[in-house]
């Protein structure tokens, strides 16, 4: 299946209906007088974020959304029933833009969240509302106001606790499948992963995490090179990041300017994305060799950074599991940091 993050759709509210021109008429009751009633309100547009979608695929074939009009007033001060809305599903973490002023209509997060993102126009007043002292018997009635039509634009943001980020070929993928049961195509060459994928971390005691593993970074993807925002974009909602070194990469350049590669690239898309906590993990140590950078000083280099390291390999599992530890211990210790400041800031 393609993973599609990105989508434009046209999407419009129904018209309202008309008003009814009617009169009283009975027998025994002359001049019974006008008794049109309202016309029904158009349907509005409204969005809903479902779990059971991944993707923003479905509306590659389907971009035009339209609400139903409003039925038409009858007499007997009948209204006019209420056009049907039109309801848009999307995946939960989909942001809705206005395509022309780039105005922010709904931000979904929850699953069965919804926001109605364009009214249905109003039904038109029946006759009986025009009647006054001197016009006893109008014979004008309203037409319904006119639907509104939007053009939107549908951005897809993972929604994960963890976020991998390395360069090319560091072995994020590998190390995915081997934490949960996520089978993301692996392959020895770069920019194998095209696309994010989604693995569940599972812990003795019940406790799960997401973890997403995020197509290859390489520099001036803060500019758009390479998979450019369509990588950074994935990570602003994770609430920590885990950097992937690769042991073995040698570019002609110091694996430690691989990791500062990644934080300027970061940094440089969002400073609030560069804020977010974030562990570094060394992988491919079971092809560690003289012939590569040294791995305790490469950790006493990153350490006096401030960032603790990893060694681990993702092929073999060694180190895994203390790793697996430690990112949930760092997810709590987040989490405890943003309660506070909530009640920092309530107080």
């Amino acid at each position: 299946m393609v993973f599609v993050d990105e989508a434009v759709i046209t999407a419009r509210s129904g018209d309202g209906g008309k008003g009814c021109v009617s009169f009283r008429r009975e027998r025994f009751v002359p001049k019974g007088g006008p008794d049109g009633g309202n016309g029904g309100d158009g349907g509005s547009v409204i969005i809903r974020a479902t779990e059971r979608l991944y993707t923003l695929r479905d509306f590659t074939r389907q971009r035009h959304f339209r609400a139903g009009n409003g039925e038409t007033g009858r007499g007997k001060s009948q209204t006019g029933k209420n056009g049907p809305p039109c309801v848009i599903e999307t995946p939960v973490g989909t942001l809705v833009q206005d395509d022309e002023t780039g105005d922010i209509l709904a931000d979904l997060v929850e699953d069965n969240q919804e926001v109605i993102l364009i009214t249905g126009g109003r039904g038109g007043r029946g006759n009986q509302h025009f009647a006054t002292s001197t016009n006893r018997a109008p014979r004008m009635a309203q037409p319904g106001l006119p639907g509104r039509e939007k053009r939107l634009r549908l951005t897809l943001k993972l929604l994960a606790h963890v976020g991998l980020v390395g360069l090319p070929n560091a072995g994020k993928s590998t190390l995915l499948s081997s934490l949960t049961m996520a089978r993301p195509k692996i392959d020895a060459y770069p920019f194998t992963t095209t696309a994010p994928n989604l693995g569940i971390i599972d812990y003795e005691n019940g406790e799960t995490l997401i973890m997403a593993d995020i197509p290859g970074l390489v520099e001036g993807a803060s500019s758009g090179r390479g998979l450019g925002h369509r990588f950074l974009r994935h990570v602003e909602r994770t609430g920590l990041l885990l950097h992937l070194l690769d042991i073995t990469y040698q570019p002609g350049q110091d694996i430690m300017e691989d990791f500062l590669t990644l934080r300027r690239e970061i940094e440089a898309f969002t400073p609030q994305l560069a804020k977010k906590p974030f562990l570094v993990a060394i992988n491919k140590i079971d092809l560690y060799g003289p012939e590569h950078r040294d791995l305790p000083g490469l950790q006493k280099a990153l350490l006096n950074w401030g960032v603790p390291s990893f060694p681990i390999s993702a092929l073999t599992g060694e180190g895994l599991e203390e790793l697996k530890e430690t990112i949930l211990q760092k997810w709590k210790e987040t989490q405890r940091r943003w309660v506070r400041k909530g009640s920092e800031k309530s107080s």
